[in-house]
């Protein structure tokens, strides 16, 4: 059943809209001056906008929250990006590519004129020329072991000799050597200054997308060894904005790259805009106050009790309508997470229990006001994707009499002996904590069992997550790819560390199940898009039956924009 309003994340492609139309803008300042260009299109303004987290770390091997993704992939670019209309994976530092007949091995033609930012870890202050040793160089970054890089998997049991490198690396924690004996993956080549060539294992048929993901953005070796573990803000890639300053969880400021190589249409050089400043406001009832005075030009998520005024002010068939409101179901699924491998948690008997006892329906139609796409009633993935329907995947509802079976099956009968539990969430939002608060009034209603609810930053939340220390935590599974695979991927079993003690991304529930990884590897493996489907079902189905999470609910997409910004289509993503 399809609900009435959410407002949530969408990826932002913002080198390709142009910031003002003429005469629509209250605000006359030099800032804003726009010059014309082709097409109908103009030059100049800065865009604002809000995020409600501040960012985590810019560092491409390191990003693994949206909040970095938005604002990391305004300064970086990988061979691929995805289509911001149709989100198709497509050709972005690269002019053309083949790949062999065998699907082994694929050679990336690069373009010819791709600079990297001005900054002072170049000699001259000047950026230098993209080339295939650049591409070597992160490629080969991401195939090192260390604590900070989330990506590994991109290339590790796909490439060939990525694992072996890896390995290696175990031995020298440096980012930046390379291991002793070695000169980098065997599968990785260096053809000519502008051509790449990458051969894999077996083929894949995600490898393409793993391309255009944040751990593959291509950045220079002299900005990693001029930095080092500044990276996390200081930022030197090929992308349409440079970071000009940052002052710490108030805002920061992205400037025009003068040298971007991108153009659209019409032959106009990109980006159109000036800047784009980000501000980090927690609270969304003065973000949208700020939106409303026009500080802001764009927002995700409305306060609950201004939406019926938001959807007459955002009316287009209205004269005098003063916001645009976009909205498409998205690629965002909100769940509870428990540690497979924690005391509690460990037993599926409980997790099933749990999954039986929340009444989704109420908390989608009463605690969110109908602030959502559809209950979660069946996998982790959405329902946004052709050929894949969610409805086919069994999950679960509210069935109190399973419920007490499973709990009393796993030995607390009627709640009896079961320890106090605490639900870790992050402090983004009343919607969430009300959401916290019925979950925990349904446990104890239906289960008498008692849970805390604690609250931390983001930051917080992300590293516990990563290093298991929890038991119960609330999370959201926002796609940064447009694939079932990219909800499967956190729950293929060969991502776990040996050891429980070290982080675990992206399998951050620590499951394992051989079938589902017999499934999924088969996935991988398609030679067409549908037989991969077929598998990737086969495979949620397996995950589901073991109730790792608790699905709640599928997200809708809402963003509300100023009515002078043109040409920024939304997407499920």
């Amino acid at each position: 059943m399809k609900k009435l309003i959410a407002i949530t994340f969408s990826l932002l492609t913002l080198l390709t809209f142009t910031g003002c139309t003429p005469g629509d803008s209250e605000n006359n300042s030099e800032e804003n001056t726009l010059t014309p260009a082709k097409g109908n299109k103009y030059y100049g303004g800065v865009f604002r906008v809000n995020e409600s987290e501040y960012i985590k770390n810019l560092y491409p091997l390191s990003i693994i929250d949206i909040y970095s993704y938005r604002i990391a992939s305004q300064i970086y670019e990988g061979l691929f990006k995805f289509d911001q209309q149709t989100l198709q994976v497509t050709p972005s530092l690269v002019e053309s590519y083949a790949k062999s007949d065998d699907q082994l091995v694929y050679t990336f033609k690069l373009k010819d004129n791709v600079y990297f930012h001005d900054d002072k870890c170049f000699e001259d202050g000047k950026g230098k020329k993209l080339t295939a040793q650049d591409i070597f160089y992160s490629f080969n970054l991401i195939c090192t072991y260390n604590k900070n890089n989330q990506y590994a998997h991109l290339f590790t049991d796909i490439v060939v000799g990525a694992a072996e490198y890896y390995d290696a690396t175990k031995e020298d924690l440096s980012f930046i050597r390379t291991p002793k004996g070695l000169e980098g993956v065997s599968g990785f080549k260096v053809i000519d200054e502008h051509t790449f060539e990458v051969t894999l294992i077996k083929p894949n048929s995600m490898f393409l997308y793993n391309l255009a993901r944040p751990g593959a953005f291509i950045f220079p070796k002299e900005a990693r060894e001029f930095y080092g573990d500044d990276m996390r803000t200081k930022c030197v890639g090929t992308g349409p904005f440079q970071i000009a300053s940052v002052d710490e969880d108030i805002s920061i400021i992205l400037s025009k790259n003068e040298n971007y190589h991108g153009t659209d249409q019409y032959g106009n050089k990109l980006p159109f805009l000036k800047a784009i400043v980000v501000s980090f406001i927690k609270d969304k009832k003065i973000e949208f106050l700020e939106f409303k005075k026009g500080e802001l030009d764009m927002m995700y998520r409305i306060p609950t009790e201004d939406i019926i005024d938001i959807l007459t002010e955002s009316d287009e068939s209205s004269e005098n309508y003063k916001y645009r409101l976009q909205r498409v179901p998205e690629m965002s699924t909100q769940f509870l997470a428990l540690n497979n491998q924690s005391k509690i948690f460990s037993d599926v008997n409980v997790r099933k229990a749990f999954n039986f006892a929340i009444d989704r329906q109420r908390i989608l139609e009463y605690i969110l006001n109908g602030e959502g796409y559809m209950e979660g009633y069946n996998g982790i993935t959405p329902p946004v994707f052709k050929n894949y329907d969610i409805g086919e995947i069994r999950g679960y509802s509210m069935n109190i009499d399973s419920a007490k079976y499973y709990l009393a099956k796993a030995g607390y009968p009627n709640g009896k002996g079961f320890p106090k539990i605490t639900l870790d969430l992050n402090t983004e939002g009343e919607q969430y904590s009300n959401v916290a608060l019925e979950v925990k009034k349904q446990l104890k209603d239906q289960l008498n069992i008692n849970i805390e609810l604690k609250f931390s930053p983001f930051a917080q939340i992300a590293e516990k997550s990563i290093m298991g220390r929890y038991d119960f935590l609330r999370l959201a599974w926002i796609a940064d790819y447009p694939s079932p695979e990219n909800y499967l991927w956190a729950y293929y079993s060969k991502t776990l560390p040996d050891n429980p003690n070290e982080k675990s991304w992206p399998n951050l529930i620590r499951y394992k199940n051989p079938k589902f990884d017999v499934e999924y590897e088969k996935a991988l493996a398609a030679n067409t898009q549908e037989e991969a489907l077929k598998h990737f079902m086969k495979a949620e189905q397996i995950l589901m039956a073991d109730a790792p999470f608790i699905v709640l609910w599928y997200d809708e997409g809402y963003r509300l924009i100023q009515r002078s910004v043109q040409d920024f289509p939304n997407n499920a993503m």
